[in-house]
């Protein structure tokens, strides 16, 4: 009995993923942006469906955490009228003058980093080949939002 050696192709999938976009490895290699993948129809219901879902989450954490803030808030100011805690107000102004000149500081020499400005790039242009899915992300968050 002659025993068949079967030949197995190696792929280093770490070699093969290290200059690949993202995009491309969750779509497929061949897909250059989903708009080649799906028609407008779709592209549009996957847009909209992901942005509402986004937009209601975001809508719903930011009143959590304005509640929270605010409450918060609330609560010191109770404690403090009834005296059982003392602000250092000039403390705190000291403090808030020192932040704003920081943030000058680091404002007036808005130099973005070469890293960033790739993947910026980056962004921008898979947005631009995604138009149609974008929109519909836009106009979902915005429905999300609303409701």
């Amino acid at each position: 009995a002659g025993v068949k050696e079967d030949s197995f192709n190696v792929l280093d999938l770490a070699e093969y993923t290290k200059n690949r976009p993202w995009w491309r490895k969750v779509f497929a290699p061949s897909s250059g942006s989903s708009a080649e993948k799906y028609n407008v129809a779709t592209q549009l219901v996957i847009g909209g469906v992901t942005g509402w879902c986004t937009g209601f989450i975001f809508q719903k954490v930011g009143k959590l955490a304005a509640t929270a803030v605010g409450g918060g808030f609330f609560l010191l100011q109770i404690a403090n009228h009834t005296g059982y805690i003392k602000v250092d107000w000039k403390l705190v102004e000291r403090d808030v003058n020192k932040a704003k000149q920081q943030l000058k500081f680091h404002s007036s020499g808005n130099k973005v980093s070469p890293e960033v400005k790739s993947k910026v790039d980056e962004v921008i242009i898979f947005l631009k080949k995604n138009v149609i899915l974008t929109g519909g992300f836009a106009g979902g968050f915005l429905l999300g939002m609303a409701s």
